[in-house]
């Protein structure tokens, strides 16, 4: 029992007397403790009541995160990411400035933490994180995008690739996700982000990627038979689209 929930209740009533106890957590020999000043703290813990002071202003969680960023145990520098990418949904540029200040002179540990952290970021394509991991826009000659199942039955696969090219004279870290654009009831589409690969192209070089993407019954999303788009992205840019047809029996 980790009590993450039950310290919440302290928080709202006496926030002040709770933080200063908290940060004396950060300090513990017990990961467990150290654990709950993080976890404790998430404005936006799922499955338990928001934290609207931390949710407006959360420099208090800030300071406590400071103190368990380089902690020993992976299961509390988890907590610390999580942390940071609840604040990033309400306050993207504190957590674009964590990163960078961060990042500075950081170990493999840390440097794991901050990408888990901005994970939403990336996906949003925050300009300022993506260059915290040295994603800049790519210098492509070519792109091609093929999809290999231009109709696609529910409850079967989408199949797609790509090759990309690059004019670069040196090698380019590459973030490659992809979109689908879904149908939705009124005609207009929904666009979800997906992860795909992360590689490093080297300079002149050609990458060939291909990728299947079950689309099936899932519990957070209704599909709607109709035109669908796939975007691929790069570094946050997008290279290209392409139409497919989701058909519904």
């Amino acid at each position: 029992f980790s009590s993450e929930f039950g310290i919440r209740f302290f928080l709202l009533k006496s926030p002040d007397k709770t933080l200063r106890t908290m940060k004396i957590w950060t300090k513990d020999c017990d990961k467990h403790v150290r654990r709950l000043a993080s976890e404790g703290s998430r404005p936006r813990l799922p499955w338990a009541m928001q934290l609207p002071a931390f949710i407006d202003d959360p420099t208090p969680v800030l300071e406590l995160l400071e103190l368990l960023k380089d902690d020993k145990e992976e299961y509390v520098r988890r907590s610390v990411a999580n942390n940071l990418n609840d604040i990033a949904k309400d306050h993207p540029e504190r957590v674009a400035d964590t990163a960078e200040t961060w990042m500075l002179g950081a170990s493999n540990e840390r440097k794991k933490l901050i990408r888990h952290a901005c994970r939403t970021l990336l996906k949003q394509g925050n300009t300022r994180v993506l260059q915290v991991f040295a994603y800049n826009p790519p210098h492509l000659t070519q792109v091609n995008i093929q999809i290999e199942t231009p109709e696609v039955m529910f409850g079967t696969a989408l199949q797609f690739g790509m090759s990309i090219s690059s004019n670069a004279k040196h090698a380019q870290p590459l973030m490659i996700d992809y979109v689908i654009h879904h149908q939705k009831a009124n005609g207009k589409t929904s666009p979800k982000v997906f992860k795909w690969s992360v590689k490093t192209l080297a300079a002149n070089e050609t990458l060939k990627l291909s990728k299947k993407h079950m689309i099936k019954k899932i519990s957070t999303r209704t599909y709607y038979q109709g035109l669908h788009t796939l975007e691929i992205m790069v570094n946050g840019v997008s290279v290209g689209k392409v139409d497919f047809q989701l058909l519904i029996t």
